[in-house]
């Protein structure tokens, strides 16, 4: 009976042992669970922060898209400016040629002008020489006329 009670007691023993053993490997099981979701949070967090990079990496490529663009609208403004200047010029120059076509069609006429305005002082000369004439026959017809008048 001795042998029997003993046997249990060891039996007992064995059986808490057991139990104890058993909660040590649930224990361990719950610290490798707790561990992986550790690690489950860490390749979130690690995932997340791979996002927000990439999110980063995304906004400088676009803040460089919008100053090339920028770059590209005053390259633009630029050339349009050009354009406008060169347009201006051959505006002038146009112009410039229509001055010179209206001087040439003004030419002769200012000729003309000029050669009335000679013809003009020529008469005014005859006119002067045929007064001074009719001066010269008038003074001496009075010559005549008091030579014939006191003889």
């Amino acid at each position: 009976m001795l042998l029997l009670l003993l046997l249990l007691q060891l039996l007992l023993l064995l059986l808490q042992l057991l139990i104890l053993l058993l909660l040590l490997l649930l224990l361990l099981l719950l610290l490798l669970l707790l561990l992986l979701l550790l690690m489950l949070l860490l390749l979130l967090l690690l995932k997340l922060l791979l996002m927000l990079m990439l999110l980063l990496l995304l906004l400088q490529l676009l803040l460089l898209l919008q100053q090339l663009l920028l770059l590209l609208l005053l390259l633009l403004l630029l050339m349009l400016l050009l354009l406008l200047l060169l347009l201006l010029l051959q505006l002038l120059l146009l112009l410039q040629q229509l001055l010179i076509l209206l001087l040439l069609l003004l030419l002769p006429l200012l000729l003309i002008l000029l050669l009335l305005l000679l013809l003009l002082q020529l008469l005014l000369l005859l006119q002067q020489l045929l007064l001074l004439l009719l001066l010269v026959v008038l003074q001496l017809l009075l010559h005549c006329y008091c030579y014939f008048y006191y003889s």
